[in-house]
């Protein structure tokens, strides 16, 4: 008896999770659409809609004519149900976003930083969620979860611990710290590669495809795989940290510490020491996105070579990608991987092309991401939606660790 009423609870849940998310993903959609959309009967589709809606998470949302019948009312997630709120924890700045659950952006702060120091760090996210949250006019209360996007690989448990090798971060309990420092609704943290990966997936180009890699360039490098329509992770959550993967034996210095990293080329911060060194100049006065693009935009014969050198060590990593993973779609994304593509895309594909094996490269398309600049936040922010997609519960009501998406 028991079992059975598992059973019945478990399908409940499930059906409710996938009513929920073709309605977040697709929506406005109605009964009958959503009927043919998740495979479930009409009286399932009917009985679990009117339970969404009496709970306040879905609303009507106009109608639709019908075949000779009456109009069909149209459903959709509610998106005064509650807020979100995305982090991107980013090496020289954080940047704190808030949404409804239309994924509409209410407000943002971005707040330079000086160094990646976590109690710093935890107090800056804490101050700018104050911060999004008073300019808006929302309360504490209507948030479902906060999203946070961080340099380096977090570790899930009972408390998100990051360890983020290139910026000193050891067994950081950033959770912790960030509830210390006054944040109050449920937290959750993830790599930010990973998330962009999720907002690209959801919202922008990688959406739609089943296998996929999402690249993030900024100071580092990063990438999120998608196998199977699912973000893979490996043993620890680990997997992903394609910048410290060898692009060249007994190569540059990385901030890792090993030698000859793709980070070590082709992230924004060695672009730059390598331009800087070929220039023989110390100096680093401008911000590092202004800097990145006087030398992308220079004419000088020095910055083309090391533009094109870029190129070709991208290209080569992208490659690598194609090869191990075989995916239909690879997805340039992040502040300098769009401001790159930007103006390589076709020579960084013709790298591509030229280091990977012939079949599986016939098989990708190779895109800018879509969702721009504030993709990890967004992907940040839609942490706690995939809690409510997946549970078909109000995140506020029931903590849990991040689901595996």
């Amino acid at each position: 008896m028991v079992r059975t009423r598992a059973t019945v609870r478990d399908l409940r849940r499930q059906n409710r999770s996938v009513l929920l998310t073709a309605l977040f993903l697709d929506g406005p959609l109605s009964r009958q659409q959503l009927s043919a959309a998740t495979g479930l009967s009409a009286a399932t589709a009917s009985t679990i809609t009117g339970e969404l809606l009496d709970e306040g998470l879905l609303v009507e949302a106009g109608s639709v004519d019908s075949d000779g019948g009456r109009p069909r009312v149209l459903l959709r997630v509610n998106p005064a149900f509650g807020h979100v709120i995305g982090v991107d924890v980013g090496e020289t700045g954080i940047k704190v976003e808030l949404f409804d659950l239309a994924m509409t952006r209410l407000s943002t702060v971005d707040r330079p930083i000086a160094a990646v120091e976590p109690v710093a760090v935890s107090e800056v996210i804490a101050a700018g969620v104050d911060e999004v949250l008073a300019a808006a006019g929302v309360s504490a209360s209507s948030v479902l979860g906060v999203g946070v996007g961080v340099p380096g690989t977090v570790e899930q448990g009972s408390s998100a611990v990051v360890h983020a090798q290139t910026i000193g971060w050891d067994e950081v309990p950033l959770e912790k710290m960030i509830r210390a420092a006054g944040v109050e609704p449920p937290l959750l943290v993830e790599n930010g590669a990973k998330t962009q990966g999720q907002a690209e997936m959801w919202f922008g180009a990688g959406r739609g495809a089943r296998h996929a890699v999402i690249a993030l360039v900024g100071s580092g490098v990063g990438v999120a795989v998608v196998t199977g329509g699912v973000v893979h992770r490996g043993a620890t959550s680990n997997a992903g940290e394609w910048g410290h993967t060898t692009i060249a034996y007994g190569g540059r210095r990385c901030r890792c510490g090993a030698r000859g990293c793709l980070e070590a080329y082709a992230g924004a911060e060695a672009m730059l020491a390598r331009y800087r060194e070929a220039l023989r100049r110390k100096d680093v006065a401008l911000d590092e996105q202004s800097a990145l693009e006087e030398l992308l935009t220079s004419r000088s014969a020095v910055a083309r070579r090391v533009v094109d050198e870029s190129v070709g060590y991208l290209g080569a990593g992208i490659a690598n990608l194609v090869n191990l993973f075989n995916p239909e779609r690879v997805v340039l994304g992040g502040w300098a991987g769009l401001a790159f593509g930007a103006r390589k895309l076709d020579e960084i594909i013709a790298a591509t092309a030229e280091h990977a094996l012939r079949h599986p490269y016939g098989q990708v398309r190779i895109e800018l991401a879509r969702t721009g600049p504030d993709a990890v936040a967004v992907g940040a922010a839609t942490l706690p939606v995939a809690v409510l997609l997946e549970t078909g519960a109000d995140p506020r009501a029931t903590r849990r660790d991040l689901p595996t998406h």
